[in-house]
């Protein structure tokens, strides 16, 4: 038998919410972003990227515009609030524990996220899976740009993604038992990729091809603190 090796998405897979859109909102609240400039935006980019129409560029450089011009450093306060009051209550038991049985069994778990590695190497942790694939953010001089740096993890980037982390491991994914959690349109490429895909909470496209397909349909809480 070979050995199993599991992707999850995060945002409306594992987490009952998006990363991305909850950091905007939380920082308009903390009145770091300017609610007028951001709010409407924020709405319009989340509405495309769930129908599967933002860009990844566009999608990708305007999240990572909210860390433009400061360091980790600056930020980590708020990551952390961020995480213990806005992440970590939208995780359900259901979704710890399906994560939890995945690395019982001994799979190699991998989450595997649009949004960006500064945003979600908690969230990784909070779900005890110890490899991420994230958007990488750039970095000058210790300081983040607002830009994304290499191959955007989303869509098609994250099979291009998950190849190159296996290379760079001496593996490949012909030598695993694969499989992939996603609720979106946008990962199709990446549930394509592997042998067991797995659609959870899925959108409407997303749902009707993988009724069409007979993949495997779960469910998790999707507001399991009552946000």
């Amino acid at each position: 038998m070979k050995p199993g090796l599991v992707f999850f998405d995060l945002d409306h897979t594992l987490l009952s919410g998006d990363s991305d859109v909850l950091w905007c909102d939380f920082l308009i609240t903390r009145g770091v972003l300017e609610k007028t400039a951001f709010a409407q935006r924020n709405a319009d980019i989340e509405a495309r990227y769930r129908a599967g129409n933002v860009e990844p560029v566009e999608f990708s450089t305007f999240y990572l515009s909210t860390l433009a011009g400061h360091s980790p450093e600056h930020w980590e306060p708020l990551r952390q609030e961020f995480m213990r009051r806005e992440i970590a209550p939208r995780i359900a038991r259901e979704s710890l524990e399906l994560v939890a049985a995945h690395s019982a069994r001994g799979d190699l778990v991998v989450l595997t996220t649009a949004t960006n590695r500064f945003l979600t190497e908690l969230t990784a942790a909070h779900l005890g899976i110890a490899h991420l694939l994230a958007t990488e953010p750039a970095l000058v001089d210790g300081v983040f740009t607002g830009t994304p740096t290499g191959v955007l993890n989303m869509r098609s980037g994250k099979v291009t993604r998950l190849h190159a982390w296996l290379a760079a491991r001496g593996a490949s994914l012909a030598q695993y038992d694969s499989c992939a959690y996603s609720d979106s349109i946008n990962d199709l490429p990446l549930l394509e990729a592997v042998d067991v895909p797995v659609v959870v909470n899925a959108d409407p496209r997303l749902a009707a091809i993988a009724a069409e397909r007979g993949w495997k349909a779960i469910r998790l809480p999707e507001n399991p603190t009552g946000h």
